[in-house]
């Protein structure tokens, strides 16, 4: 036991803040998964459930290169409660709206528009706190611990979301959400000490913020082009997510039970994956494992996702391609907190949301109108006996199953393309 404690020392208050916002993005992701449910029924349209992600994205990339000075002077523990508390309003609106029959698809691109930007500011600041309340020594251990909640989020949300809204309904996933957000609001207000970081000597615009996060990047070319690295899988990985609520709640063996079984089974392959990166001992290579560990799940689970006819294929793609991870997570953010210095994160971070982040509302928007507007009009028009018929099938989910081989290739070109990159080697020296 005292050998546990000491692998653990320093990071008593990380732990409470860490668990009680951890406790309110699960009852954020379940209200999330609900709602991608509620509007495809809708709608039945990949675009449609895709435009909530792009409403959540697009302000927060766009205004997140401005807000980095936020993060380096402004007080942490206050700006977290009032970021949480604005989540909270949002939610309060959808409930409302609900209970009086009222609720429309815009009004949730509304309310998702006002979540990302407070998310603008959230983000920087929260990247500095956890930087603040973790030792040096405890990187590697913080940033494994960062990816396993991350994946007890994504094995849970969707089981608990489907169970509640399978016995309750869509009121009771909202209200649990709401409740769990009040626990880490009142835990940030009265329970976290925060230490802070030496203020700037001048507080610089937020232009002249955005200009110095920009121009230690720059300078810093290594960690640009990780930055610019992971913004191509992005890409892909929205145009992923864009589609497969369209595929597994439309194909032959899928609907909604199918969707969270997927779902669960990829945070439960998430979860294995972070106990394993916090398990392992610091890699010789952090570039190598970053670059072999996207290879893999860009290799495996598209192509599976896509020539599969049912949830046992669908599963086993999905373990391929979330295990691993956690672990280039893992090592992608030990390398950035050791690279850039604790007085510029904000600014730095900013930065990086914006340049690493900017793909995703266009890979949701690319993927949702390529579903709807390209591969499924596709897939009706080829005659039978057609290659991408018998590949994939026939009828409704064809088409984002198309999608999904188109960006099995892509994913392994940009795997393969920055891998080549001797300036992310750099980074090892």
């Amino acid at each position: 036991m005292n050998k546990f404690l000491s692998a653990f020392a320093g990071l008593r208050m990380f732990f409470i803040v860490w668990s009680t916002q951890n406790l309110s993005i699960l009852g954020s992701s379940m209200t999330s998964f609900a709602l991608v449910i509620w509007s495809y029924q809708q709608k039945g349209s990949a675009l449609t459930t895709a435009l909530l992600s792009v409403c959540s994205y697009a302000p927060y990339v766009a205004l997140s290169i401005f807000a980095g000075s936020l993060g380096d002077r402004w007080d942490k523990r206050r700006t977290m409660i009032a970021c949480d508390s604005f989540a909270a309003l949002t939610t309060l609106a959808v409930l409302a709206l609900l209970r009086t029959g009222r609720l429309e698809i815009w009004h949730l691109y509304v309310l998702n528009a006002l979540s990302g930007l407070m998310n603008t500011i959230q983000n920087p600041v929260s990247e500095v706190l956890v930087t603040l309340l973790s030792p040096k020594e405890q990187v590697q251990r913080v940033s494994g611990l960062l990816s396993l909640s991350g994946s007890l989020v994504s094995l849970l949300s969707p089981v608990f979301a489907a169970a509640v809204l399978a016995l309750l309904g869509l009121e009771a996933v909202i209200a649990f959400d709401l409740l769990t957000c009040a626990v880490a609001v009142g835990t940030m207000a009265f329970a976290v000490r925060i230490p802070e970081a030496a203020a700037p000597a001048a507080r610089p615009s937020l232009t002249s913020s955005a200009r110095e996060g920009l121009g230690w990047l720059a300078a810093n070319r290594g960690v640009l082009d990780l930055i610019l690295f992971l913004a191509c899988i992005n890409l892909i990985a929205s145009m992923y997510n864009a589609a497969l609520p369209a595929m597994l709640l439309s194909r032959p063996g899928g609907g909604e039970t199918v969707l969270g079984l997927v779902e669960a089974v990829t945070g439960l392959a998430s979860l294995a994956g972070s106990l394993l990166a916090s398990a392992l001992p610091e890699p010789r290579s952090r570039v190598r494992v970053i670059c072999n560990s996207l290879l893999v799940s860009m290799s495996t689970e598209n192509l599976l996702l896509a020539l599969g006819r049912g949830p046992v294929v669908w599963c086993c793609g999905a373990v391929l391609g979330w295990l691993l991870i956690p672990v280039m997570n893992t090592n992608m953010n030990a390398l950035l907190r050791l690279r850039i210095p604790v007085e510029m994160q904000g600014r730095v971070y900013a930065a990086r949301n914006t340049l690493q982040f900017f793909t995703i509302p266009l890979g949701y928007l690319l993927g949702g109108a390529l579903v709807d507007r390209f591969f499924e009009p596709l897939m009706a028009s080829l005659p039978e006996g057609a290659l991408l018929r018998t590949l994939l099938g026939s009828g409704k989910g064809t088409g984002a199953a198309a999608l999904f081989l188109v960006i099995a290739g892509a994913g392994v070109l940009v795997c393969l393309a920055f891998r080549r990159d001797r300036r992310l080697w750099e980074l090892e020296e």
